[in-house]
């Protein structure tokens, strides 16, 4: 079992930045897969990126590539999303997720996650 904390949600104005955190208790080998998604008001859940600790990978959507870097400290169980270039079409609630065993081809469908934070929202204002 796993349980996911995310913090370090607001309001910020377009070209901003914000960092995201999220930190996982329980069973390490369960969140060797963890990752981000977000979901807008009326729109499905979008996967945003996602790493593995153990064999490597890091995927992104192509909406936040470059603009976004997801990190972990693992030492302290905490995935982090750092967000720049921040866009209105970036609020969302983002949530995080973590699984063990997924492959990378895998990273991007959110149904395949078995643990799930509560969220936290994100508002950017143009």
């Amino acid at each position: 079992q796993v349980q996911l904390v995310e913090a370090g949600g607001g309001f910020v104005q377009a070209g901003g930045s914000m960092r995201l955190s999220c930190v996982a208790s329980g069973s390490t080998r369960s969140s060797n897969v963890m990752g981000w998604f977000r979901q807008a008001p009326g729109k499905e859940r979008e996967f945003v990126a996602a790493t593995r600790r153990t064999g490597g990978g890091t995927v992104y959507s192509d909406s936040v590539k470059g603009r976004f870097t997801i990190s972990r400290d693992n030492a302290k169980n905490t995935l982090y999303l750092q967000m720049n270039s921040l866009e209105p079409e970036d609020t969302a609630v983002y949530y995080c997720a973590a699984d063990c065993c997924l492959i990378v081809s895998s990273f991007r469908r959110w149904s395949e996650y078995d643990y799930w934070g509560q969220g936290t929202q994100v508002t950017v204002s143009s």
